[in-house]
């Protein structure tokens, strides 16, 4: 019973205690105007607890902006990218347009040069796997007027020749293939020589040529050679190149040399296919003869 009554007088005494020393500083705080005690043990305990909060909630606040901003920045950048790849694919098409263009119209300067002459245009479609355009298949066939001899052109002259015709395709065997013999001649003197093919004179960029006649007529390097006028598949005219090379055989009477083509063969994409052939214009001729 002396225990709890005690216990009792001492929560009493504590809470008097408590309840006196907090008007004290009450009143010392109010004469003191805001300056006392309460306002110093606030400074160390309340203030920093406060910035502590304050701090954390503009730390979550920061945090939640950063998140929407790079939120809104992976989209932007998605957007961008979309748009870049868009505007790649249109810059490729545009140049893939410009350089088709570009070879159109050396298409069309070769059509004007050789416009005694029906011809077609044609893609091509299919090589026979080298790096060189030796044997190829275009899209156009006998439908549309392409004969075995059609004579086909490309760049500035002379591509090769027509050996195989399917109703929508044909195989053309160019100037520049191992088996191509061309019957041709220099086009100031008209002497005749034999331009062959030859795929490891290709890769330096030129053809041989021989059996042309040792005279008189001198030929230097820059002469222009054209087909000649007896070749039998050959229509006479059509641009081959340019001698870039030329000497007197051991025989002493004929020479020989090399040839800079007029056509890259290593890049071919579009052709002109001349539909009449070397046989088509001698039969004509021969029922024009026959007519008179």
């Amino acid at each position: 019973m002396k225990t709890k009554n005690k216990s009792s007088f001492s929560s009493k005494y504590w809470l008097i205690i408590i309840t006196v020393v907090c008007v004290i500083l009450l009143g010392i705080e109010r004469f003191t105007d805001g300056g006392g005690p309460l306002r110093f043990i606030a400074g160390y305990t309340v203030i920093p607890m406060q910035k502590g909060i304050s701090y954390v909630g503009r730390f979550m606040s920061d945090l939640t902006d950063n998140f929407e901003t790079m939120e809104d920045m992976k989209k932007a950048n998605k957007k961008l990218q979309t748009k870049i790849d868009e505007l790649t694919i249109d810059n490729t098409r545009l140049r893939q347009e410009q350089y088709e263009l570009e070879r159109l119209r050396e298409l069309y300067k070769l059509d004007e040069n050789y416009s005694d002459y029906e011809k077609i245009g044609a893609h091509v479609i299919m090589n026979n796997g080298s790096n060189w355009y030796t044997d190829f298949t275009i899209d156009k066939g006998s439908k549309d007027g392409v004969q075995v001899n059609s004579n086909v052109l490309a760049g500035s002259g002379l591509v090769g020749i027509v050996t195989e015709v399917g109703p929508n395709y044909a195989r053309v065997r160019s100037v520049i293939d191992d088996a191509s013999n061309v019957s041709a001649m220099m086009l100031s003197t008209s002497d005749t020589c034999m331009v062959r093919g030859d795929l490891e004179l290709m890769a330096d960029g030129r053809l041989y040529f021989e059996k042309l006649a040792n005279n008189d007529n001198e030929i230097e390097p820059g002469e222009q050679v054209v087909t000649s006028h007896v070749s039998s598949r050959f229509l006479q005219g059509l641009f081959i190149g340019y001698v870039s090379d030329i000497k007197v055989d051991p025989n002493n009477l004929t020479r020989s040399g090399y040839i800079t083509p007029a056509v890259d063969f290593s890049k071919l994409q579009e052709v002109l296919v001349i539909t009449t052939t070397k046989q088509d214009m001698l039969a004509d001729d021969e029922e024009s003869s026959e007519g008179e």
